[in-house]
């Protein structure tokens, strides 16, 4: 970087100074608009500008903000660097809003009050309406193995949620106070390659609301406003409150060909009756779900399956459907050791098979004879696409094909969390929402 600047940075640090003086921030956001080559470098050089305001007691954030394009080619190491010095606000200041928080290292949730959440500029402050509860949030209430190693308590726990934009932040033109909205509870960077070249599902610097920051189950959460997503008018809250899972189920049926195929469900809990339902839709041909729970089996009706049975049944429906070559496509839902060997064994040659389901220990799997002797496609699925899958699910919804409000079987408040994680555990429950607001 040339002389120039370095003198511009150097003024740029007398201001914050000045400024640092004048008004008492709680956090100073430094952005800088550079060409994609420089910015990084500028970010670095920027860094000396921080003690000045570290005088103040305040927290320094220095964030490049690369522009499409860099200063003409006669000075190619040029830059212009706006420097934007912002502060988080809060709707209320000093107020408080229920919450359950995940409070300790130890069993359980506790519901009781906290700060009402901060937002930044690019940030929206949303009052949630309708919150769904996951089996992810049941390992948190548990705090069983794998929560232990992910989650830092003390954290407001929740990641499905619907409600109503009460605050944007200075930099938000999209998003307006009073817009219905849900949100994609997986926060990545918009720069890296994952996200550049339509993977940002599989951004291995993802952060989770509700697992590793505060999540939905509260009056209000905090959001970035490039993770909102609005809600048609026909679509009601406690939809909206659980395109979560139903992002889970599009995402694991629409990345197969669906249309007048014999599809395999392997586990019928909420997002496999999800699947059941969104098969239909996309017209499959013949729908066999299986389970080794009565309620579930039930629901897999309901959401529209020809065949719903246990899976020591399933081998014989699938062949009978297929004409004996087995299924098109299977989703596999459950994560079960022996419900994987089944969807592999099941598949019909060349077959694909999808598989969202998550095994609590290591598997044992024959490649050879199970997946690559049968020519097998196998797609691990992870979350949503960012965005493909919330406009798939928003143009289902719209259509009327799809309605997945059967799967949902109890509404409660958040006071009942016990009830609802008991509820969830014994498999007597399709889908339970909190009630917020």
């Amino acid at each position: 970087m040339g002389d120039s600047a370095s003198c511009f940075a150097t003024n740029r640090k007398q201001e914050c100074e000045q400024h640092a003086q004048v008004v008492e921030l709680p956090r100073i956001y430094v952005w800088i608009n550079a060409s994609r080559n420089s910015a990084y470098k500028e970010r670095a050089r920027l860094q000396h500008i921080s003690y000045a305001i570290a005088k103040k007691n305040t927290k320094i954030c220095v964030r490049a903000r690369p522009i499409l394009r860099a200063r003409p080619s006669t000075a190619p190491f040029a830059m212009r660097s706006l420097i934007h010095v912002s502060k988080e606000k809060q709707l209320h200041p000093g107020a408080f809003v229920k919450a359950l928080v995940k409070k300790s290292a130890a069993r359980g949730l506790v519901l009781t009050e906290v700060p009402e959440p901060n937002i930044r500029d690019d940030e929206v402050l949303i009052r949630v309406r309708r919150a769904g509860v996951c089996g992810t949030d049941v390992h948190i209430y548990e705090w069983d193995a794998w929560a232990q190693s992910r989650c830092k308590p003390p954290f407001v726990v929740g990641h499905e949620f619907a409600g109503d934009v009460v605050e944007i932040g200075s930099l938000v033109e999209s998003i307006k106070v009073g817009d219905r909205v849900t949100a994609e509870g997986h926060i990545v960077d918009e720069h890296s390659i994952f996200s550049r070249t339509g993977n940002g599902h599989v951004d291995p610097s993802t952060r989770i609301i509700g697992v590793d920051r505060d999540g939905c189950f509260a009056e209000l959460i905090a959001m970035p406003a490039t993770n909102i997503w609005p809600l048609d008018a026909t679509i009601s809250y406690e939809l909206g409150g659980i395109h979560d899972p139903m992002g889970n189920a599009f995402h694991t049926a629409l990345t197969a060909p669906i249309a007048g195929s014999v599809v395999l469900i392997t586990g019928c809990g909420p997002i496999g009756a999800f699947a059941v339902g969104i098969c239909r839709a996309a017209g499959a041909s013949c729908i066999i779900a299986t389970d080794i729970n009565e309620k579930r089996l039930e629901l897999a009706r309901k959401m529209g399956a020809n065949d719903a049975v246990h899976p020591d049944q399933a081998e014989l429906a699938v062949m009978r459907a297929s004409d004996g070559h087995g299924a098109d496509v299977v989703l596999e839902m459950s994560g079960v050791p022996s419900a994987i060997h089944q969807a592999f064994k099941l598949a019909r040659p060349g077959g694909r098979v999808n598989m969202l389901g998550i095994p609590s220990k290591t598997i044992d799997i024959d490649f050879a004879s199970e997946i690559i002797f049968k020519g097998l496609t196998v797609y691990g699925v992870v979350g949503r696409k960012m965005y493909e899958t919330w406009h798939q699910m928003t143009r289902f919804l719209r259509s009327g094909a799809f309605d997945p409000t059967p799967v949902i079987t109890h509404r409660l408040p958040l006071e009942a969390v016990d009830e609802a994680m008991h509820l969830i555990k014994s498999g007597d429950a399709g889908k339970v929402i909190f009630e917020v607001a």
